[in-house]
């Protein structure tokens, strides 16, 4: 499968839990012939139950559903709503179970999120079926109408049939009976240009490839926000000359509320050289931020993938880029409003921060540097 722009695509941004359940779960609700969903966390829980009962509610209609989890992510799923979503008719798998054959590949997930609707319509973004998405957590998620949702058929079927994905499910039935037909899907269904781009480890790192390239054509601004930020060298590199070529490059990261500390300590030590070169970083106070997007002018990517080691060395990632000056409009203003709601990084300050803190740093450092020579 080919990493191609398709033009005559409409993607929707929806940020935030109040604007992408609602739109998410009415396509389910209204689906005619065909879900597909992969996700990396499912759990039990009020979210949990209105995904596993939407499922059902989907089969006694005669829809066809195809559920994709991961095994790490959605370990917390009990026996009996596993079991439930079996008996439904769904048809379940896991991706790479826990095999003591196999236990140095363990480390790879599929950490994607991808909900497909009728074979025409795709969901995508960095949430999951879990309570923290709906009460505690910032997420956002795109809606993509048109070429590109072929693209994310395609992609979700590799991962399907991959020897890594396990359990009884049978295999997807042909395109054309998905719902719409690929002809239909091709049908301009807006006026933006967009691609499907994805990552698999060392194997396959187009997504951060794609985003340094967009780094180095900008002209006016390169914004980040990314909930784990350990960015590579090669990364780090291009931020800090594009910032001293004048554009305006800025990273957006969650304060202390942190779900992982050791990453928000491991990223930190970078700090001082980004912000010396003009790097502006903020850290978003409202709750913990778990949305992952970016911007370099009129190109936006909004997805799964987090720019830290684990999702450019092991996991299954992919995002949804968009080459268009409107959906790059309404990205800015979800980043100023986040901006709002955040603390800027003093510099001075910060040069003067804490004797245990430049401790943390170095140590989570550290650990951070011995986890990325794992292969």
């Amino acid at each position: 499968m080919r990493v191609q722009w398709r033009e005559d695509n409409q993607v929707t941004l929806l940020p935030g839990a109040e604007n992408y359940l609602p739109a998410l779960f009415k396509a389910m609700d209204e689906a005619q012939t065909s879900l597909i969903i992969e996700l990396y966390a499912v759990e039990d829980g009020e979210l949990g139950e209105r995904f596993i009962s939407t499922l059902e509610q989907a089969r006694s209609r005669g829809v066809r559903v195809w559920l994709l989890v991961d095994a790490c992510g959605s370990w917390p799923l009990s026996r009996q709503s596993r079991q439930r979503i079996k008996n439904a008719g769904v048809e379940f798998r896991e991706f790479n179970p826990l095999s003591w054959r196999h236990l140095g590949r363990f480390i790879s997930r599929d950490h994607r999120k991808l909900v497909i609707v009728d074979g025409r319509m795709a969901f995508v973004g960095g949430f999951g079926m879990t309570d923290l998405f709906m009460n505690s957590w910032f997420e956002i998620a795109v809606r993509v109408e048109g070429a590109c949702v072929n693209d994310w058929i395609a992609l979700n079927r590799q991962v399907w049939d991959s020897r890594m994905t396990r359990g009884p499910g049978k295999d997807m039935v042909s395109r054309d009976e998905l719902g719409a037909t690929a002809d239909e899907v091709r049908k301009p269904a807006g006026e933006m240009e967009g691609r499907v781009i994805w990552g698999k480890g060392y194997r396959f790192q187009k997504i951060r490839r794609s985003l340094q390239t967009q780094i180095e054509r900008a002209e006016n601004q390169v914004w980040i926000c990314t909930p784990y930020f350990v960015p590579t060298a090669s990364l780090r590199r291009r931020m800090m000359r594009a910032a001293r070529r004048g554009v305006d490059v800025r990273v957006l990261v969650p304060a202390k509320n942190h779900d992982h500390p050791g990453v928000y300590y491991a990223g930190q030590r970078f700090y001082t050289r980004l912000m010396r070169a003009g790097v502006r970083i903020f850290e978003y106070q409202t709750r913990f931020s778990h949305a992952k997007f970016s911007m370099c002018d009129d190109w936006c990517t909004v997805g799964s993938c987090n720019f830290d080691h684990w999702s450019l060395q092991w996991n299954l990632e992919a995002n949804q880029e968009v080459d268009h000056p409107g959906f790059a409009s309404d990205i800015a203003d979800l980043f100023n409003h986040n901006f709002e709601q955040s603390k800027e990084i003093d510099f001075e300050q910060w040069k003067a921060r804490p004797t245990g803190q430049k401790v943390r740093e170095y140590i989570y450092g550290k650990l951070n540097a011995m986890m990325t020579r794992l292969k």
